[in-house]
């Protein structure tokens, strides 16, 4: 149990939790020969392929950016762009059947990593942390980058 004197506030808990989460990933994309963003490219893509204009959106990055992401991605073999059957002149990126696998095995040891992070916590307390959590995801409409495993 934290001391009093050990206790921070909510936006100083909050951002130093996305460095640490953030550090995880970065450190797990590494080991799989990842950059961060290809592996958050990789599992987005994981229950079904997007059209770029929607992972622009799903990433928060500008098109050019993500341009640069998806040729490199591809290159390595791990994602593919195909026609839209919805858009003529649209393009979707999906997984490879090398990427699809890969994607799999970051997921699960990314979220393994992650999910030892509050190790110190009760079930109870680790359940009002997500409650709490997913109150302000969904407040903020945070896209669906990473969906429940454990």
């Amino acid at each position: 149990m934290a001391k009093p004197e050990d206790q921070i506030g909510v936006v100083a808990a909050l951002v130093r939790t996305a460095f640490l989460v953030n550090a995880v990933y970065a450190e797990s994309a590494r080991e799989f020969g990842l950059t961060q963003q290809q592996g958050q490219l990789l599992c987005v893509l994981m229950p079904q392929a997007y059209a770029m204009g929607e992972l622009s959106t799903i990433l928060g990055l500008a098109k050019s950016s993500l341009t640069g992401l998806v040729d490199r991605t591809e290159r390595n073999g791990l994602v593919r762009r195909e026609p839209d059957p919805r858009d003529p002149r649209g393009i979707r990126v999906t997984l490879t059947p090398t990427g699809a696998e890969l994607a799999d095995r970051f997921y699960t040891e990314t979220c393994r990593r992650v999910a030892d992070l509050p190790a110190t916590l009760t079930d109870q307390e680790r359940d009002t942390v997500a409650a709490l959590l997913s109150r302000v995801i969904h407040h903020n409409q945070v896209p669906l980058v990473f969906s429940e495993t454990l």
